[in-house]
């Protein structure tokens, strides 16, 4: 059997993303004189122009029939104008004969293209019932914030280290304001759309990629003001654990790859015991009725992310000092006062002076887990404080047992 010639299959890519477009338009064409003006034999064809254009003339000659095809879904538009069509089947019309133009150089390119561009077609609905009616002003602000941070601000930071001992260097920095302001939307957005289905355990895992501490204190008060709740908010209370252990895996990944290794074995017992010791409780959880909420608000808190990336500089700059001044020792008293407030900043401040080559990766592993221990006794503060005795006696042995692993990780590793 002779094999099959590229261009035959590059011209079948362009046919395929043809149909596949012009199935959705054709569906949603209507019928009689107010139907649109594509359909499925439309959008193939047109495709089909696109690549046979590329093939006959080059580039040249598919910016000549782009543009008639432009021209053409214009004067649809025109005579269909009274309607209020909108104009997504004629953009839809140009974008399928540059895709067909695009299949003849690159198939698999085009077709995932085509795909994505029908999906969307597809989806229109769920789509704009998404945009007007479950996403808020202040999600959408967040997204734009988020965009803007990623797209605007980074790229414009150097990459290079600056300030006293050269301990700053601004593109990490943000970086790592970006990943908490992406994991912390991520939380978010799964609580958005599991609702309150999963209660406490889902909104204690979610909320505590923002602050694990937070979050403790409040399933405390939860479990305070309604003792049904206790264990469901328990099971809140150490499922935080396990989201600030993945978030703590993630910017170690982000910051210094040497370092999240030679923690991989700690990381890897302390997230174990926590969702062990929290999927206990989940499964006592899960028998509660837990009232539905909803109650739409900020994926992420942006000054809490900029008095993160603050309190990272500072530390930065704190241990810099110290470990010129009294070495490794001088580490490990910084990560330890700076873990009582956040067991993040203090990591990663530590994993920047590996990056840097100003610590060794095993001198990095007492001072991150010092932190981590540190930040416990923070959480087990919270928990007598914010749920009283039966909370923290349920919380507090989850805590230590989360600790005591980890310490037992570094063990066996070392």
């Amino acid at each position: 059997m002779p094999p099959v010639s590229p261009l035959v299959l590059n011209l079948a890519v362009a046919l395929g993303i043809g149909l596949l477009i012009g199935i959705d338009r054709e569906r949603r064409k209507g019928t009689g004189p107010d139907r649109a003006a594509a359909g499925i034999r439309t959008f193939t064809i047109t495709s089909l122009c696109g690549a046979i254009a590329v093939i006959a003339g080059g580039d040249l000659l598919l910016a000549v029939v782009t543009v008639g095809v432009f021209a053409l879904a214009a004067l649809a538009y025109w005579r269909a104008q009274d309607r209020d069509p909108g104009l997504t089947t004629e953009a839809a019309l140009v974008a399928t004969a540059l895709l067909g133009g695009l299949a003849i150089h690159e198939p698999a390119l085009a077709a995932g293209l085509g795909v994505i561009v029908a999906g969307l077609l597809t989806a229109r609905t769920a789509i704009h019932r998404f945009v007007r009616s479950v996403l808020t002003e202040e999600e959408v602000r967040d997204g734009l914030i988020f965009a803007a941070a990623t797209l605007v601000v980074l790229p414009l930071l150097p990459d290079k280290a600056i300030g006293p001992y050269g301990a700053l260097n601004p593109r990490t920095i943000w970086i790592v304001v970006v990943l908490v302001m992406g994991v912390s939307a991520l939380g978010y957005i799964a609580v958005r759309l599991m609702g309150a289905r999963f209660g406490l355990p889902l909104a204690g895992l979610a909320s505590g990629f923002v602050s694990s501490i937070a979050t403790i204190g409040a399933m405390g008060a939860r479990a305070a003001r309604n003792g049904e709740l206790l264990r469901p908010a328990v099971a809140g209370a150490v499922l935080s654990t396990v989201a600030t252990i993945v978030q703590l895996t993630v910017l170690l990944a982000a910051t210094s790859t040497a370092t999240l290794l030679a923690l991989a074995a700690p990381l890897a017992c302390a997230g174990a015991a926590a969702i062990l010791y929290g999927g206990v409780f989940t499964v006592l959880a899960l028998r509660h009725k837990v009232e539905q909420q909803d109650e739409p608000g900020h994926a992420f808190s942006l000054r809490s992310a900029l008095l993160f990336a603050a309190l990272l500089s500072a530390i930065l700059l704190a241990s810099a000092a110290l470990q010129d001044w009294a070495g490794n020792a001088g580490v490990l008293a910084v990560a330890g006062l700076a873990g009582l407030a956040d067991t993040h900043s203090a990591a990663i401040s530590v994993a920047a002076l590996v990056a840097s080559d100003r610590l060794g990766v095993q001198d990095a592993v007492v001072p991150i887990l010092a932190a981590v221990t540190t930040n416990t006794l923070t959480k087990a503060i919270f928990a007598v404080t914010g749920g009283g005795t039966a909370f923290a006696v349920r919380v507090i042995p989850g805590l230590i047992l989360v600790i005591a692993a980890a310490w037992a990780g570094a063990r066996i590793l070392g």
